[in-house]
């Protein structure tokens, strides 16, 4: 068995349509891939279409930047298998907004710095997202010629979240969990070592998240065993994927797996 749960398409942030994702993981004989585009379902149905009648059991799912105010870190929450969107989706569509100005700022940035890059060319390079990322910036920079300018440093700059013109919108963790459980999805604390988020899995617990994301590319030896040590403590269901956005082509896909029968989670199998 082969699960990636944690897959980005055109819809949000990722490079790849899901024809493309379709054909990665029928490749690489990955059974059950789920796709969690970030603050949105707009892809759904297309997807959906894609994957209907295919080998590949399709996981319906949505990704959440929330925030943890008790300790003023950031935090991502992953929802599956919402019967119910239009919460969530109101929820945040804030955050939709919030990027597309943060990437148009960018945007005015680089042109003050003299890049020859026009808005209308960054729209194009979105047309399928329901937002403006840092990643479409990326590829109208290559695109523009610009590629061997970006050394790691101007990537990360490129890539952070900065605080720009209107208040950074911040959704509470528990409002997350909240949004996606009355849409009758399953909740999930992604990536934690990423965000050291390890000091509130006892409160999320308590709180009655239904998972840990254990497998992620961000986790080394150390995180592994501190999170199998939570999803014993407290039965959370395993999760875990690949996080892949195709920002680097395939590279990635597949990397990070579920590959263990007993851990993958009971509740997504009637999916």
């Amino acid at each position: 068995m082969k699960a990636d749960l944690h897959v980005h398409s055109c819809y949000s942030n990722g490079f790849f349509h899901p024809k493309e994702l379709l054909s990665l993981a029928t490749t690489q004989e990955v059974n059950h891939l789920a796709i969690v585009d970030h603050h949105t379902f707009a892809g759904i149905e297309a997807v959906k279409e894609v994957f209907y009648d295919s080998p590949v059991n399709l996981i319906e799912g949505i990704e959440i930047s929330a925030f943890d105010l008790k300790r003023q870190k950031d935090v991502r929450i992953l929802g599956y298998n919402l019967s119910n969107q239009s919460y969530i989706e109101q929820l945040c569509r804030p955050l939709l907004h919030f990027q597309t100005n943060q990437t148009l700022c960018k945007l005015k940035k680089l042109q003050a710095e003299g890049y020859r890059l026009k808005e209308e060319e960054l729209w194009k390079e979105a047309e399928t997202a329901t937002a403006l990322y840092p990643c479409h910036l990326y590829r109208l920079l290559k695109k523009r010629g610009y590629g061997t300018q970006m050394n790691p440093l101007f990537y990360q700059k490129l890539m952070t979240t900065e605080e720009v013109s209107g208040d950074r919108k911040k959704i509470n963790v528990y409002d997350a969990i909240e949004a996606i459980k009355y849409g009758g999805g399953l909740t999930v604390l992604a990536c934690p070592g990423k965000f050291d988020n390890y000091d509130l899995i006892p409160e999320l617990a308590s709180f009655g998240i239904d998972g840990l994301e254990k497998y992620h590319p961000a986790h080394r030896l150390r995180d592994l065993k501190v999170l199998s040590e939570f999803i014993q403590t407290y039965h959370f269901s395993c999760f875990g994927g690949s996080d892949f956005h195709g920002i680097r082509g395939t590279a990635g896909f597949g990397r990070t797996l579920i590959t263990d029968t007993r851990e993958f989670p009971d509740q997504l199998l009637c999916n």
